[in-house]
């Protein structure tokens, strides 16, 4: 799972036009709204802001997506030094796991806007447009926001604790700082949470008006 996860994070930030992605795998949820031309009768408030949001997480998107190349180098780099030279190194292994978490966590906000997320959803993708966007909502209130205030509270104290302690991993010889990672998890969290106020918008207008806002058609 986490190596099918990876595949698509990594077709996602790759693909020239993301809008196009094949999204036909039953594990992978369908895109819902988009932040194209909003219908004529929305709120100029919440056109403006499922725009902005929306616009934002793409630019961050293709920032993270640059994580890919230390990334690739830090492995084969290893490889390399392993296999012809005989000379393994003792970071590789932490930059490697370290950047890949960075990445999972700093785009996961650019994957929700493009609905790429993992979600089973073959009797749900069946349903009206209202019924949709109608379950999102009420997930999204009832699940989604507070579970990840909740993470992102905890988060936070774990990111604290880190940096006041020095604290440092101990299950390699090179012993890494481990606040770097937590501050990317807490900031994930952040992107999370700004683009979910984006597809709560989303949603409400689905359920509204039983049309999902920005969608190609």
């Amino acid at each position: 799972m986490l190596v099918r996860s990876n595949f698509f994070l990594i077709k996602i930030f790759m693909a020239e036009e993301p809008s196009k992605l094949d999204i036909s795998d039953e594990m992978i949820a369908e895109r819902r709204g988009g932040s194209g031309k909003m219908p004529e009768d929305m709120p100029s408030w919440m056109a403006k802001s499922i725009i902005n949001i929306d616009k934002f997480s793409k630019r961050v998107g293709s920032v993270v997506c640059w994580i890919l190349m230390p990334l690739i180098f830090a492995m084969t780099y290893e490889v390399l030094a392993r296999k012809l030279f005989l000379a393994p190194t003792i970071w590789a292994y932490d930059i490697s796991r370290f950047l890949y978490g960075a990445l999972f966590m700093l785009g996961a906000g650019y994957a929700l806007s493009r609905g790429v997320h993992i979600r089973a959803d073959f009797l749900y993708r069946n349903f009206k447009i209202k019924n949709q966007g109608l379950i999102d909502f009420w997930l999204y209130l009832l699940f989604y926001f507070p579970g990840l205030i909740v993470f992102l509270y905890m988060t936070f104290g774990f990111v604290v604790e880190s940096i006041q302690r020095g604290e440092r991993g101990m299950d390699t010889t090179w012993m890494p700082y481990m606040w770097p990672i937590k501050t990317c998890l807490l900031i994930g969290i952040i992107f999370l949470l700004i683009q979910g106020f984006s597809e709560l918008l989303k949603s409400y207008w689905a359920a509204k008006k039983g049309e999902w806002p920005g969608e190609d058609k």
